[in-house]
């Protein structure tokens, strides 16, 4: 008898110890906590196991409870994987809260907007200002990059770097991206945009894809808007058509760029020099595209409209960035001087 109530005994403390520790470990888990690291980023590297991180956020006093969260990875072990990366924990939190979010990953972003237009040249400066990797790239590094067309390969034998092939729109990427990442994620990008019938189309219109994206870049300089950009094609095509040389002053802009110095301002030296991208001295396209371009251009270039026009000067009267287009010298010196003097009275 006496046996039987020791039994009883030991097994109901048993049973209190094993109700007391569940409520302990449910209580520290659940819990939210005080810290003072709200709104800072703490960085959990790469290849830290689960019980280093926890005593790293223990350091930081955010998980103030480490004894019973490590007992409740060491049970759920399908709970144990905690991703690297950068992360703002609120204050209170609870463990099972921090806990949550690491497996989750989630992690810390940064944006990049790349506006349609732009260089290789600018996009390598932003890309070196917002994401530098953690080896803190130059912008020069990251121009060198751009030099790999191992990534176009399959799209464009012809190109020589990834001139037109950083797609101009808005990205979201972890805070330590490496500038590699978001150069691949910007030609993915242009690869998603262009169109498999597109080649035909090209090919009806007698001309390449990366001549076609040549022309693309060159709409894009010229005009801003979407409902005029197949009149510039049009007198794009027509010049190419005539042996005209296409006078567009956007390549002699990309010029300077390339040569390492443009300030600004187009200078007579820059509409002068002999270069294969000075379209006021060549007849025909230059050798690739100046710059990124949208879809509305890429289809203005394989959609130019019928028309005679072999000239364009700014509506200065509408004030919109659109143009005038003329089919002969006469009126577009007309057009040309009635811009000019408007031009005058601005810079009084």
């Amino acid at each position: 008898m006496k046996t039987t109530r020791r039994l009883l005994s030991i097994l109901l403390l048993l049973l209190s110890l094993t109700a007391l520790s569940f409520f302990w470990m449910y209580r520290s888990l659940h819990i939210p906590v005080f810290h003072n690291h709200t709104g800072e980023y703490i960085t959990i590297e790469r290849g830290l196991s689960s019980y280093r991180i926890l005593e790293l956020l223990e350091d930081y006093g955010i998980i103030q409870a480490p004894l019973a969260t490590k007992i409740y990875l060491k049970l759920n072990k399908e709970n144990a994987d905690l991703e690297a990366g950068d992360y703002q924990f609120p204050s209170p939190i609870s463990p099972i809260e921090v806990l949550t979010q690491l497996r989750n990953g989630k992690k810390r972003t940064n944006t990049i907007t790349i506006p349609e237009g732009w260089t290789r040249f600018e996009i390598a400066a932003r890309i070196a200002n917002k994401f530098p990797g953690k080896e803190k790239l130059s912008e020069k590094e990251i121009l060198e990059m751009m030099d790999d067309v191992s990534l176009i390969q399959d799209i464009d034998s012809l190109a020589t770097n990834l001139e037109g092939f950083l797609y101009p729109t808005t990205y979201q990427f972890e805070f330590d991206a490496h500038p590699k990442e978001i150069i691949a994620k910007m030609v993915q990008q242009f690869k998603s945009v262009w169109q498999p019938e597109w080649d035909s189309v090209a090919s009806e219109l007698g001309k390449s894809k990366h001549q076609i994206l040549t022309i693309a870049s060159l709409i894009e300089n010229e005009s801003k808007i979407d409902s005029e950009r197949n009149l510039v094609a049009s007198v794009i095509y027509n010049r190419l058509d005539q042996g005209i040389p296409l006078g567009i002053d956007a390549t002699n802009v990309y010029i300077a760029k390339l040569l390492g110095r443009w300030d600004g301002i187009i200078h007579k030296s820059d509409l002068e020099i002999e270069h294969p991208y000075n379209t006021r001295k060549i007849s025909g396209l230059p050798p690739g595209p100046i710059c990124s371009m949208s879809r509305s251009a890429i289809e203005a270039a394989l959609n130019p409209a019928k028309t005679n026009y072999i000239y364009y000067v700014l509506n200065v009267e509408a004030g919109d960035g659109s143009h005038h287009f003329y089919d002969n010298a006469a009126d577009f010196i007309r057009g040309k001087m009635e811009y000019q003097r408007w031009l005058s009275n601005e810079r009084k």
